[in-house]
């Protein structure tokens, strides 16, 4: 007797991660077989020597014998008052410990809060381009995305009008990927404030993804969104993977703020939910509070000199030498998102190159249009490698686009 066929969900169809991938997949194969990758794909310190600082390390040693329990369900209490202390600190109305909920990692509880927000059919306003893991929390918990246009012509920072434009009676909330991921773009206040009194004129909830609110380069200055949304209701994620580069500690938080007593059911929501997956990593999170008010060990690596600093201007400087690529210089995260200049290769597809480069180069990176964006001429890589490695990646990516240059040549004069 043989089995019926078992296909995926319908709604499976409508997700795209690609960070990990068909390439990153074939990527694997080719290590297999002996090849070397350099593997620009996804933000994890961890594989380019980053270690995570010594004393939130040590904390999460030294409490190893008290983590062996299930915790409450938003979290243990140091972690939480530490995460309310920080939010207070910068300004935010009625943060509290309650108001917190400790996750394995945002990506957990983005599509926890979502869960507990969406009905079917109900709008989540997202940047365009976005950290694809937004899009298709949406689609899986029944929502529709729409995506708002963060233009490279702007600096991608946040088309306010066309926010307010693509508002309708179903929409519920309004995404902030502020330090940017892909782009790097750091938001300035004004535009902020915008956005915060679109979100009170609509009654949006604002919810802020602020996982690199830490790593700024050349003066760019983060501003927490929830200081500025006063009453609206916001809700900001914050974790240890970029800042603490300890990824593989799973830990994250979302703190509610704001005016919350109109939405008491959603509340008990997040809290149903949080209490059905009993409770996130408890050693990982009394990594929290050290990590919190412990020293600043991450400036030293994005200021002059410093790691990222250094990759970050290898980048830079190999885009402004290219024939064929413009970059707008990131301002804060760990990535650069360069595009492809049509006038020099007027027929391009960024998940055929993505595709070439990886079996020709052995370099791995991100198609742009895996960000939900609906050009297809940019690709997104980290600035993690050291300096030399990045000069000489761009190398092979430049050698790759003088192919593609080639190739692209007589469908132009056809065309």
């Amino acid at each position: 007797m043989t089995h019926r066929c078992i296909p995926a969900a319908q709604r499976l169809s409508e997700v795209r991660y690609e960070i990990r991938g068909e390439l990153a997949h074939r990527a694997r194969e080719i290590e297999q077989r002996g090849g070397q990758i350099v593997r620009l794909n996804i933000g994890n310190p961890g594989i380019f020597g980053f270690t995570v600082p010594a004393h939130v390390r040590a904390a999460v040693e030294a409490n190893v014998a008290r983590s062996e329990a299930y915790c409450q369900e938003q979290g243990i209490a140091p972690a939480r008052e530490a995460i309310a202390a920080q939010q207070l600190a910068r300004g935010a109305m009625g943060a509290a410990p309650d108001h917190v909920f400790v996750g394995n990692g945002v990506s957990e509880l983005i599509d926890l809060s979502l869960r507990a927000m969406l009905d079917p059919g109900d709008e989540v306003l997202l940047p365009a381009p976005d950290y694809p893991l937004w899009t298709a929390s949406v689609i899986l918990n029944g929502g529709v995305p729409v995506q708002y246009p963060c233009a490279a012509a702007d600096g991608f920072v946040p088309d306010c009008d066309a926010i307010e434009a693509a508002i309708t009676p179903r929409t519920r909330a309004l995404v902030v990927i502020n330090p940017n991921n892909p782009t790097g773009a750091v938001y300035p206040r004004d535009v902020l404030m915008r956005i915060v009194e679109i979100a009170r004129r609509h009654r949006l909830v604002l919810m802020t993804d602020e996982i690199y609110d830490g790593i700024t380069y050349d003066g760019a200055a983060f501003v927490p969104l929830a200081p500025l949304a006063g009453e609206v209701p916001c809700i900001s994620y914050g974790g240890l993977s970029k800042l603490q580069r300890a990824c593989g500690y799973r830990i994250g938080w979302m703190s509610l703020s704001g005016d919350w007593k109109h939405a008491q059911g959603y509340v008990h929501g997040l809290v149903l939910l949080a209490s059905m997956r009993l409770c996130s990593n408890v050693p990982g999170q009394w990594a929290i509070a050290p990590a919190l008010t412990g020293p600043d060990t991450m400036s030293a690596l994005t200021g002059p000199g410093g790691r990222l600093h250094e990759s970050r201007r290898a980048v830079v400087e190999a885009c402004a030498r290219s024939e064929f690529l413009s970059l707008v210089a990131p301002q804060g995260a760990l990535y650069a998102f360069p595009g492809v200049n049509r006038d020099a290769i007027p027929v391009f597809d960024d998940e055929a190159f993505a595709l070439a480069l990886l079996e020709t180069e052995h370099v791995l990176l991100v198609a742009g249009s895996s960000f939900n964006v609906p050009y297809r001429n940019h690709f997104r890589v980290t600035l993690l490698p050291e300096a030399p490695v990045m000069r000489e990646v761009f190398e092979r990516i430049e050698r790759a686009l003088a192919r593609e240059a080639e190739r692209a040549a007589p469908a132009a004069r056809v065309a």
